[in-house]
């Protein structure tokens, strides 16, 4: 038996299991970090859509991935959602007895469903519960179609109860913050253990001056609710940049204004420049399980306001990283802009608040719950 604090991780056959690899996203850099520690293991995903993650299909070329049979459904792009439904027997029919250690990040897709050996460590990731089974504002309002009325409450709880079964399934839970956490004990009745995911931190401190505009990045979604950034700045005249795709560009486009510019997908480098521009990065998301790209944001010396919800509540200092709003309305955001545009933010103390959630730290964490916990002979 080999000793917790003896344990070489090299010596591990390390396997890791993603949801799925179609959108980018938190989630989807959780995933490359982990594979950054641990560059030889495979990943195990219900289905993979390079065209889908555009320029962030660099992080997948040359590593190795297997998908399970959702792969070959003829328009898969556009079925993964109610395919979820499927979604565990995807993730059991995967042969995973010749790993050492498992690490399943897991969401909608229950990842954290995979089958392991006794002697297997399997550490899951949850970067949420599935918010569709548990009442939370979701991608896409499914409930008022006329199938989501009529199948909605039979799928649900057949599902919630599929849920908790595969959730008791992996030997550690970490949750993505004390909000997840607090998820996790309600819905599945298990302890778990909070490691903040990794940010991309940079080296030095912020300098330099910012533009005169407020900056948006996120996944076009109902839940985001970036329509509330973009009646902020018709009502306040203010210059606003909105990075990032999805199902909800049509009706946000819609809406805005000239003042509105949608930037689509960028690189890391035009990211960052906008990063440390913007004088302010909105974050309207309802119950964000953590917001990754809100340390991002103050990690480059730009405040943040954030709805006062979710895993905001920890990464949003109020008054002192940025302004926290308490409610989904134009007044309530346009109340928190007011206060902000009253504050003068220091951008090294964003800096050194944002240097908790470092890559560093995520790695050193992980490898420690490993050592802690495997068991296994070798």
């Amino acid at each position: 038996m080999t000793k917790p604090s003896n344990l070489q991780l090299s010596k591990l056959k390390i396997a890791l299991v993603h949801d799925f690899l179609a959108e980018w996203g938190g989630a989807e850099r959780v995933a490359v970090a982990l594979h950054k520690i641990f560059p030889q293991a495979p990943f195990y995903t219900a289905f993979y859509l390079p065209e889908k993650l555009g320029q962030h299909n660099q992080y997948f070329k040359g590593v190795a991935i297997k998908t399970s049979f959702l792969q070959k459904i003829p328009g898969i792009s556009q079925l993964y959602s109610p395919l979820r439904l499927w979604s565990v027997l995807a993730f059991e029919q995967f042969d995973l007895s010749q790993y050492d250690v498992i690490i399943s990040s897991s969401n909608m897709y229950m990842a954290k469903s995979v089958i392991s050996q006794p002697s297997t460590l399997h550490i899951s990731y949850l970067h949420s519960i599935p918010k569709y089974l548990y009442g939370y504002t979701t991608a896409k309002n499914w409930r008022q179609t006329l199938i989501g009325k009529l199948a909605a409450p039979i799928l649900n709880y057949k599902m919630r109860q599929l849920d908790f079964v595969v959730s008791q399934r992996p030997d550690i839970l970490i949750a993505n913050s004390k909000e997840t956490q607090k998820r996790i004990k309600k819905a599945y009745r298990r302890q778990s253990l909070v490691i903040y995911p990794p940010v991309d931190i940079p080296a030095k401190p912020p300098s330099g001056s910012k533009d005169n505009f407020i900056l948006v990045v996120s996944r076009l979604v109902l839940a985001k609710h970036v329509d509330l950034a973009i009646k902020l700045a018709q009502k306040d005249n203010l210059k606003l940049k909105i990075v990032g795709v999805g199902s909800d560009y049509g009706r946000l486009k819609a809406i805005a204004g000239p003042e509105t510019e949608f930037l689509g997908s960028v690189d890391e480098t035009t990211l960052d420049n906008l990063y440390r521009k913007a004088k302010a990065f909105i974050f309207p998301s309802e119950d964000e399980d953590f917001g990754i790209v809100a340390i991002e944001a103050q990690a480059r010396g730009t405040p943040v306001i954030a709805h006062a919800s979710g895993g905001s509540l920890e990464t949003v200092k109020d008054g002192v990283t940025g302004i926290l709003f308490p409610k989904l309305t134009l007044g309530s955001i346009s109340v928190a802009w007011q206060k902000f545009t009253k504050i003068k933010f220091n951008p090294t103390t964003l800096y050194q608040h944002a240097k908790q959630f470092s890559y560093q730290s995520f790695s050193n964490q992980i490898k420690s719950v490993i050592k802690n916990h495997y068991q296994g002979q070798l």
